[in-house]
């Protein structure tokens, strides 16, 4: 079941759900609108590598916005820090922004229970757009869970987005894979 705006209130009040900024008008029949932060990330170097940590180049959002153009991944976040216990939040785009071309994520509009963070979002574009800070830019929806959890993502030693951060944060598919070990030098 999806949670209603009676019911997010609720257990906002009851600290199970978190959300700062928050804004009365923001929450809708049964989501919460979430807006564009002040950063953008692009990567830096044009093949990315699954096993590497990809350096990006982070930027601000220039006042007079920052127009995205297709072929390019954009790193985003959230101006809204969230909190999520006991539930487990979705995020989805706005139609508005869908209507522009635009998509917020790729593949992680799921959060897991316990999820304590900023949104990272994965952006890209049909068509150039121009897009602001502040933006209203995606939507929460959170979803009841049938059974206990038993271990919550904030708990996971292996949670690898578990560091607060209101910048955006780039792939750590790379802490996935095992080290590679160093190359023996031989003596010989």
């Amino acid at each position: 079941m999806i949670l209603s705006d009676t019911k997010i209130r609720d257990e906002m009040r009851r600290g199970r759900i978190v959300i700062r900024p928050f804004r009365p008008d923001c929450l809708g029949t049964n989501s919460y609108d979430v807006h564009l932060g002040p950063y953008l990330a692009i990567y830096r170097d044009g093949a990315l590598d699954a096993r590497a940590a990809n350096p990006v180049r982070e930027f601000r959002i220039p006042k007079d916005g920052y127009v995205l153009v297709p072929g390019q991944l954009y790193l985003g976040v959230t101006e809204e820090y969230t909190e999520t216990h006991g539930y487990v939040p979705f995020l989805e785009g706005k139609s508005s922004v869908g209507r522009l071309g635009i998509d917020i994520h790729s593949t992680a509009g799921k959060g897991d229970e316990g999820f304590c963070n900023y949104w990272t979002l994965e952006m890209s574009v049909k068509l150039p757009v121009r897009i602001y800070a502040g933006m209203p830019v995606g939507q929460l929806i959170y979803f009841e869970i049938s059974g206990a959890v038993a271990r919550s993502y904030s708990a996971k030693s292996s949670a690898k987005y578990r560091r607060v951060s209101a910048h955006p944060t780039p792939s750590r598919m790379y802490l996935n894979f095992p080290k590679r070990r160093a190359a023996r030098r031989s003596s010989r």
